[in-house]
C-alpha cells in the first residue's frame, strides 16, 4: 500500500478489478481548522485508483498515474471517510477510475478521477 497510505491510516475493505474500497480516519488528516484536508482525499483516491489500475494491468506490467482531478463538495470533521473506486475505462494502455469519497452518513465529500498509463516492465536480466 505504501508508506504514505500507511501513515494516513488507509484500510482496505474490498479489492477487485471492478470495485475497490478503503477507509481513512479524519483525525490526523485535517487542516488546522479541523476539516479533512483536500490533499488527504486525493491520497485516498490516488491510492485506490493506482492499485486498481495495477490489478487490471496484471503481471509484468505497471500502471503509473498521468492525471488526477478532485472536486471537494463537503468537509468531513470526524470519524472515517470511505472511498469507493470504480472503473470508467479499462484499456490495454490507459485506465480511468472514479473514486467517490463519502463520510459516515453517506454524504459525498469528494469526487476524484485518475488516469493511469500501463507500461510493460523491462525484463529483469
Amino acid at each position: 500500500m505504501g508508506a504514505l497510505a500507511e501513515k494516513m491510516g488507509l484500510r482496505w475493505v474490498e479489492f477487485s478489478v471492478d470495485r475497490c474500497v478503503a477507509t481513512m480516519p479524519v483525525e490526523g488528516n485535517t487542516q488546522p481548522v479541523g476539516l479533512m484536508h483536500g490533499g488527504a482525499y486525493v491520497v485516498l483516491g490516488e491510492s485506490l485508483g493506482s492499485m486498481a489500475a495495477n490489478l487490471h494491468a496484471g503481471p509484468g506490467r505497471l500502471a503509473v498515474g498521468v492525471d488526477i482531478n478532485a472536486t471537494h463538495t463537503r468537509s468531513a470533521t470526524s470519524g472515517v471517510v470511505t472511498g469507493v473506486c470504480t472503473p470508467v475505462h479499462l484499456g490495454r494502455s490507459i485506465t480511468v477510475h472514479e473514486i467517490v469519497v463519502s463520510d459516515e452518513q453517506g454524504r459525498r465529500c469528494s469526487t476524484i478521477r485518475i488516469t493511469n498509463m500501463i507500461k510493460d516492465l523491462p525484463d529483469a536480466r
